[in-house]
């Protein structure tokens, strides 16, 4: 995993981790709130060793330097039973040699004849209590019985205290800042790790990289996510402008590269799943076609969830199961949109069995009727995985594109739709990425993606209605092959 693909696991995950973290933090407190506080007491010696007979300054400063080097030792000996066990028998309070031991530690500064003894207790009092008595425990085992030369001798160590023990009035333990800070520091690396496992075990698209590593090539078009689709799908003809429609004048530019030999192009649009937005790509793929003056149709296929007259805002009762049935004419079926040379051909009363309408040889007929008088003829179709209508309708027309939405299909799933494809000798033309993030470190453009059945067709045609579509006031209808 790349740092660009942690930051957007990062992302993506921003709730659980931000989650994970502040349970980590809530331990931390709890920590604090369960542990028994802590109060520490110190007293500070000082040691001095003499010569017997240190009358000049040379000899003081030997005896200096010889209490520098048995204070070492003497740090051991305050934490040692010899010291602790007078104390312990002076309380008499039930404590033991082997419960007071850990509550007790002694240091000597660098360079120093200083010796630091330091008691933790729950109690302040006692903690204090307890230091001056090892304190005192100590000087009476160092000078009185370890440094005395000789029975009725007198010690050359003194022992003298330089700053004797205090009451503490806070505890020197837990500390709710530090433990708090580590408990979130914790959290936060168990969020990050959670992210990136779940970034590693999510194989769903994210991003254009995800889908060119399962098709091996660069991308037909590349759409972005447009958080208005619902309101405006039409993008091309609402807000011809802006960069979303750009996105689609591209993919047009790679569409029509596409079979240069063939005089009429008949293909089809696909998806892995529902709701990967190819109903609208496709729609506003028809208008940016129509745009540069070419004669172009848009064939409603999806008999099962019809979009497309609802999406562009045209009565969709009579249409391709009506022409294929013979219930109306292809003139009569065949309705003008906009200005342009786009017309729209709705699918029309919902058949009982689709599958087997779309494979007839009356639907292979149609469609070489339509290549006859359009330049490019493109077939919504049904997604791939759940019905098998555009893997039928596939081998009939030139070839197919599929829309893979981001955050949608899985790679898998993407996979199996191409693999469809091939097993049927249909062939595929590319892979149309939508609803590609537009910020973050997969961000890729600007574009568009619309949800396949996201909407209800009540909906739908509310904002279809609201797109900007102009009736040919000086056109008749484009005359369809009867």
């Amino acid at each position: 995993m790349t740092l660009l693909d942690l930051v957007g696991a990062l992302r993506r995950s921003a709730l659980l981790v931000v989650a994970i973290t502040l349970v980590g933090v809530a331990a931390g407190a709890a920590v604090v709130a369960l542990t028994t506080p802590l109060y520490t007491s110190s007293t500070l010696l000082f040691v001095s060793v003499r010569s017997a007979a240190a009358t000049t300054a040379g000899e003081l400063v030997q005896g200096n330097a010889a209490a520098q080097q048995r204070v070492q030792s003497y740090v051991g000996v305050a934490t040692s039973p010899r010291v602790l066990q007078p104390v312990v028998d002076e309380l008499d309070d039930g404590t033991t040699l082997s419960s007071l031991a850990p509550q007790v530690s002694a240091e000597t500064p660098v360079n120093t004849v200083n010796i630091r003894i330091t008691v933790v207790d729950p109690d302040p009092a006692r903690a204090a209590r307890l230091a001056g008595a090892i304190a005192e425990s100590f000087r009476t085992v160092v000078v009185d019985e370890l440094e005395t030369p000789a029975p009725g001798g007198t010690s050359l160590v003194g022992v003298e205290t330089l700053a004797p023990p205090v009451v503490a009035t806070a505890p020197s333990s837990p500390d709710l800042a530090v433990d708090v800070l580590l408990g979130g520091l914790a959290g936060l690396a168990v969020g990050v790790a959670a992210a990136a496992l779940r970034a590693r075990l999510d194989t769903r698209i994210r991003s254009r990289a995800d889908i060119e590593a399962v098709t091996g090539g660069t991308l037909l078009g590349a759409l972005g996510f447009d958080r208005d689709a619902e309101q405006r799908p039409l993008v091309v003809a609402a807000d011809p402008r802006s960069p979303h429609a750009e996105s689609f004048r591209s993919l047009r530019t790679s569409v029509q590269f596409i079979g240069l030999d063939r005089t009429a192009r008949c293909l089809v649009v696909t998806s892995a799943l529902p709701a990967e937005g190819k109903t609208t790509t496709v729609a506003n793929l028809a208008i940016a076609l129509s745009e540069t003056g070419s004669r172009v149709i848009v064939v409603d296929t999806d008999l099962r969830l019809p979009r497309l007259a609802d999406v562009l805002g045209l009565e969709g009762v009579v249409g391709v199961s009506d022409v294929l049935l013979g219930k109306a004419s292809l003139a009569d079926a065949v309705q003008p949109w906009g200005r342009g040379g786009l017309d729209v051909l709705p699918a029309g009363t919902l058949p009982p069995n689709p599958s087997e309408l779309l494979g007839s040889n009356r639907m292979a007929d149609l469609l070489t009727e339509l290549a006859r008088h359009y330049d490019h003829v493109l077939l919504d179709a049904p997604p791939l995985l759940p019905v098998t209508d555009a893997a039928v309708l596939s081998r009939l027309a030139d070839g197919a594109i599929v829309v893979a939405a981001a955050g949608r299909s899985t790679r898998g799933q993407l996979t199996a739709a191409l693999e469809m494809l091939t097993a049927l000798d249909a062939t595929s033309f590319g892979v149309v990425a939508t609803m590609l993030p537009a910020t973050g470190p997969q961000a890729y453009g600007y574009g568009y993606g619309y949800g396949y059945g996201s909407a209800g067709p009540q909906g739908r045609k509310r904002a279809a209605a609201s797109e900007p579509r102009p009736p040919r006031a000086t056109e008749e209808p484009s005359p369809a092959p009867s």
